[in-house]
């Protein structure tokens, strides 16, 4: 029986050289290369996983998910060290959407928004 392995989120951005630095500055991820001339494709990684970055064409909108259904994330990520990553995301800058808490659902979490309005959540079972 064959297994999936990984999954990467897609992300739709409206200038996917500012995401992608944004990704790098603000969230520890790293990235490689653009593609396309000019560039409208980034794939960006931290700690094996990766986000992919597609910029959309011009005049077209983004739309958050938490636009469309209350509070839903943009992509969700499981940590091992909630505190830690909430700690470092808050030094490099980035955009706290949610601060650092225990959940109901039995989850250490927090969030996070991008440069178009995605949020991004990050989880620690408690």
């Amino acid at each position: 029986m064959a297994h999936i392995t990984s999954v990467a989120p897609v992300l739709l951005v409206r200038d996917v050289v500012a995401a992608a630095e944004h990704y790098r500055d603000r969230l520890g991820f790293t990235f490689e290369r653009f593609w396309g001339d000019p560039p409208d494709f980034c794939m960006v990684k931290r700690d094996g996983i990766i986000v992919m970055l597609s910029q959309v064409p011009p005049q077209t909108q983004v739309v958050p998910h938490w636009k469309v259904v209350h509070q839903l994330w943009s992509a969700y990520f499981w940590v091992d060290d909630a505190d830690v990553l909430h700690d470092e995301f808050v030094r490099r800058g980035a955009t706290i959407d949610y601060g650092l808490s225990d959940k109901p659902y039995g989850i250490r979490e927090f969030g996070v928004q991008d440069l178009d309005g995605h949020d991004l959540g990050f989880g620690q079972p408690l």
